[in-house]
């Protein structure tokens, strides 16, 4: 049995609306480009810069004062005094709506600051994204009045923090796995939850917990469990902490297991409907993912800023290793990704601004592409520091640890570029499945027929355009727009060859997820710098257009390289190889020297 939900009316206004707000990276595999999501480039207005550079300056004001990332590393802990300044500076409270008590930050504002945070201490941007960005997000987003005047407030002073309770040992990113349950109580006042929860981000300093766990649904007879959300007191008795776990980086965050043994949880305390926990999840955990990219984006900066000034002070052979092309090289791609990505992660923070779109592709795109250059550009600045890097005393060798959670924390990297073709692949694969059935019966399915084959001649012989471009990026759009337009047609090659299948084909997703990305960021870049050329005019945008001309390029390249792939690749060999390395334990055939 189930008890009822409790009466309530949450702002949908955040909710995916595709049916008048489709996705833009849905419509790049149809070989669309839907200009009207991306543009114009979405800024700040004139009181939320004033708000930004006032909460900016407080924080780094602090920082100076208050934080040693390096000894809260060595510690692995924050000390006192860095938790009760964040909540004093009113952080804590950043994303929560002001009639709750909090700033009620725009997602822009929030996920800037939030990079502002990662890019002085990664430890304590987890601290702050795990209590905000996931931990209560879901009471902001689909709590009752009730329960948001009952813990909000709380939370927005830092009195109380948030976590979020998701992950468990047999389920992962596969949350329909999940072991933890909650049953009814035979007079609906109360669920009683037992289960364990892993990797929980904040349970050291909990005091609400957002907890998904399978609740019984009799259907039709049939008893079936479906994953439901909880707001649980992390005071309640039958919960217990285990040990902090000793991670690789990002020490100073308190990362336990949380154990629930017979939890008594009110039937109030039930967020949104039985059953739509995944829905839920889903919901959070994209805005987790934008604000890691922020975090992941302006670390990069921060890093390279050091390894910039020790590039310039560094002499080797008479001059400085600055003036070396390869040091050059790295910068140069460095300062480009940096580029395209905070463009790529605003202009998603843009599209959550506006409410009822589908970011949820994009998202994934931004915590995908940031992550991996948060880690790829950590290694550079070790390189460049040579063997200085590698030494404690110095902040590149943290970084390079913090740093690789962000492509396995909130999705893997894996499971995200999965997610992006599998759900891109859904609308062309809806219309494959119905031509296929129309001609089943052609004579009494005409109208379907002519619709698809118009639709699929239209995308083999007639190209997308960009309308809305600055005509000075008019050769770096049109490489964009034939990109779309190839992924579209080899997205339709696939499904045909492959049909249902093309599911279990990962070495063909995560060529199209890759793709997807690259697209999107090239139309963040093109969005942004013709923003900043309608601003300020050519002559002061010559550095936007000159990274630009740089970043797409190099990123459509990419692009075409995997959208070929889609057809001509080494697949089976691979896919052997490995079926060979799993089967025997060993990674390779035997060389003349093993015995």
């Amino acid at each position: 049995m189930t008890t009822a939900s409790p009466a309530h009316a949450p702002s949908a206004s955040h909710l995916a609306d595709p049916d008048h707000h489709p996705s833009f990276t849905r419509g790049v595999f149809l070989g669309e480009i839907r200009e009207a999501l991306v543009f114009p480039f979405p800024e700040p207005s004139t009181e939320e810069k004033e708000s930004l550079a006032a909460i900016l300056d407080a924080f780094r004001s602090w920082a100076a004062d208050t934080l040693d990332s390096a000894q809260i590393d060595h510690d692995g802990r924050f000390p006192d005094a860095v938790r009760q300044g964040m909540a004093e500076l009113g952080l804590m409270g950043l994303n929560i709506p002001e009639r709750y008590g909090g700033f009620g930050a725009s997602a822009m504002i929030f996920n800037r600051v939030f990079g502002e945070i990662g890019a002085h201490d990664a430890a304590l941007a987890v601290y702050f994204g795990a209590h905000q960005s996931i931990g209560i997000k879901g009471i902001i987003l689909f709590g009752t009045e009730a329960q948001k005047h009952q813990w909000l407030p709380r939370c927005a002073s830092g009195e109380c923090i948030g976590a979020f309770c998701l992950t468990e040992a047999g389920s992962g990113s596969d949350a329909q796995a999940m072991r933890t349950t909650a049953v009814p109580s035979e007079d609906g006042s109360h669920y009683l939850l037992n289960g364990a929860k892993i990797w929980i981000s904040n349970a050291g300093y909990a005091g609400v917990l957002t907890v998904f766990a399978k609740v019984p649904v009799t259907i039709d007879g049939v008893v079936k469990q479906r994953v439901t959300a909880f707001i649980v007191d992390a005071h309640a008795p039958g919960i217990s902490l285990g040990k902090i776990e000793e991670k690789m980086g990002i020490k100073g965050s308190d990362t336990r297991t949380i154990t629930f043994e017979n939890v008594r949880v009110p039937a109030e305390n039930l967020l949104g409907e039985v059953g739509g926990g995944f829905k839920i999840a889903l919901e959070i955990l994209n805005s987790g993912r934008l604000g890691l990219s922020a975090g992941s984006t302006r670390g990069t900066r921060e890093m390279m800023k050091l390894a910039l000034a020790h590039a310039k002070e560094r002499e080797q052979f008479g001059r400085s290793i600055g003036s070396f092309e390869m040091l050059q090289r790295k910068f140069a791609a460095a300062a480009a990704d940096c580029y395209a990505m905070d463009a790529a992660w605003m202009l998603c923070a843009g599209m959550v601004d506006r409410g009822g779109v589908d970011f949820s592709l994009e998202t994934a795109a931004c915590k995908i592409y940031a992550s991996e250059l948060a880690f790829r550009t950590a290694s550079e600045t070790m390189q460049i520091a040579g063997g200085i890097g590698y030494s404690k005393e110095y902040p590149y060798e943290r970084a390079l640890r913090d740093s690789r959670i962000n492509m396995i924390f909130e999705g893997t990297n894996e499971v995200l570029r999965a997610l992006i073709a599998l759900m891109g692949l859904q609308q062309p694969g809806e219309e494959l499945k119905a031509v296929g059935k129309a001609f089943k019966a052609p004579l009494h399915s005409l109208g379907a027929i002519s619709s698809y084959l118009t639709g699929r001649v239209k995308r083999t012989l007639v190209k997308p355009s960009f309308n809305q471009v600055h005509p000075s990026l008019k050769d770096e759009a049109e490489l964009v727009a034939d990109n779309i337009h190839a992924l579209a047609l080899g997205v339709e090659k696939a499904l045909i060859e492959h049909g249902k299948a093309i599911i279990e084909r990962q070495f063909l997703q995560e060529r199209m997820a890759n793709a997807a990305i690259d697209i999107y960021l090239a139309t963040a870049v093109l969005s942004r710098v013709t923003s900043v050329i309608g601003r300020v005019g050519e002559k002061e945008a010559a550095a936007d257009l000159e990274v630009a001309r740089f970043f797409i390029p190099m990123a459509m390249r990419r692009t075409r390289r995997a959208i070929r792939a889609l057809e001509r690749n080494a697949d089976d060999a691979a896919r052997s190889i490995a079926t060979r390395a799993l089967a025997t334990g060993d990674l390779t055939v035997p060389t003349p020297t093993d015995t």
